[in-house]
């Protein structure tokens, strides 16, 4: 990059307008690694009240494991690196802090990473949270209000089924904490005979391909203080990165189907099922270039696409009946929920309740999940409060 002002001109010019915004946040998200490097002091977020703390991050180099742990010393910043044969990565039990004092969770590495599958069966209780954009501490109050986990973390929500639509990066200062509950969580649930279902967002996917427009400067600035881009902390030569390449961008859980955005009519027109769109999407998720292979790939990534849509509820042209009506019929369910766009403050339905919206005001204290149970629809709230909208 021998002359940002002409690279950044070149972009400007070139591409639809989705994929140019994206590469100038790309570019535009380096300045705070720039800045870092140069010792000119950032602004402190003010949610950096909540803690200095980040990680850790897993990164692989050939047979070595770094395990990178930002920490506070006395009000100063600070690195530790721990570095072990891969081979070894069993014996690893990470410590991760929740945010309140003194408290902290376990994780144990996964032996394995492997691609989820797309359609399950009919689970008899199936709970949907999204876009909690890096509240872990406001996630975990919603879990234990509905006996998902208890006060140790431990999962209670027996063959229940978790879905997490989309939009667990970004914004908030838990993002990695987060991301590594979820990542215990999955484990726990399969050994109740539950299951934890992580279904990507934009926000995922933004961090993943180099849109950084909505990451806090603290974790440029612990990538920076890492010797690292931030782009690598979620490639394919991280631990989270390998397990994020595991999740789809659809998924149906017997008569639901869920995505972060919406199925449009463009995508309809695909007349192919989730397994087939995560086929289509999964080996882009990393993609920095923007330059899809066929005009399928580049819908998927579009503004129409799975995790970007918002035409259920705003913009124009908005979705019709008849397109809810193809799309359940195309994938053979009942029910759509989404998360993406808060339409309201509460848990909604749309369509004679063919329709649910998940996303909610979390951070203005309407933290809410969808709750099925006996083909009843329930919004519920961090008191376990059960509210009934359908069914």
């Amino acid at each position: 990059m021998d002359n940002p002002l002409k690279w950044l001109i070149v972009l400007i010019i070139t591409g639809n307008e989705t994929h140019t915004m994206r590469r100038i946040g790309y570019f535009f998200s380096l300045f705070p690694l720039i800045f870092f490097a140069f010792w000119v002091k950032q602004p402190p977020a003010q949610s950096d009240l909540l803690s200095k703390a980040d990680g850790p991050y897993l990164i692989y180099r050939k047979d070595t494991l770094f395990v990178h742990t930002i920490y506070d010393a006395g009000g100063v910043t600070k690195l530790r690196t721990d570095t072990l044969k891969t081979g070894a990565k069993k014996e690893i039990q990470l410590k991760v802090p929740t945010g309140n004092p003194d408290e902290f969770f376990t994780v144990t590495l996964k032996s394995r990473l492997q691609q989820e599958k797309a359609e399950y069966r009919k689970a008899p209780r199936q709970l949907a949270i999204s876009d909690m954009e890096g509240d872990l501490k406001g996630f975990l109050k919603l879990l234990k209000g509905n006996g998902v986990i208890d006060q140790q973390f431990n999962w209670t929500f027996g063959d229940g089924h978790l879905v997490l639509t989309g939009d667990f990066f970004d914004r908030g200062v838990q993002v990695t904490e987060l991301l590594w509950f979820i990542y215990s969580l999955e484990e726990k649930a399969k050994a109740a005979g539950g299951y934890v279902h992580f279904v990507l967002g934009n926000h995922e996917i933004m961090n993943m391909n180099g849109d950084f427009r909505y990451v806090q400067p603290r974790y440029m600035e612990h990538a920076a203080l890492m010797q690292l881009d931030y782009l690598s902390l979620f490639d394919e030569q991280s631990e989270l990165g390998r397990w994020l390449r595991t999740k789809n961008i659809v998924e149906k859980v017997g008569e639901v189907l869920y995505m972060h955005g919406g199925i449009s009519s463009e995508v309809n027109l695909f007349n192919a099922a989730a397994p087939v769109l995560n086929e289509l999407a999964r080996p882009y998720y990393g993609d920095t270039s923007y330059l899809y292979p066929n005009v399928h790939v580049e819908i998927l990534y579009s503004e129409v696409g799975p995790f970007w849509y918002r035409g259920y509820y705003i913009g124009s042209p908005k979705a019709t009946e008849a397109q809810i009506d193809s799309t359940l019929s195309i994938f053979g369910a009942r029910y759509i929920a989404t998360g993406h766009t808060i339409a309201r403050d509460t848990i909604s339905t749309w369509f004679n309740n063919k329709l649910f919206n998940t996303d909610v005001p979390h951070s203005k204290g309407f933290s809410e999940g969808l709750l099925l149970e006996k083909g009843k629809f329930y919004r519920v709230n961090e008191a376990g409060d059960r509210f009934l909208i359908a069914g």
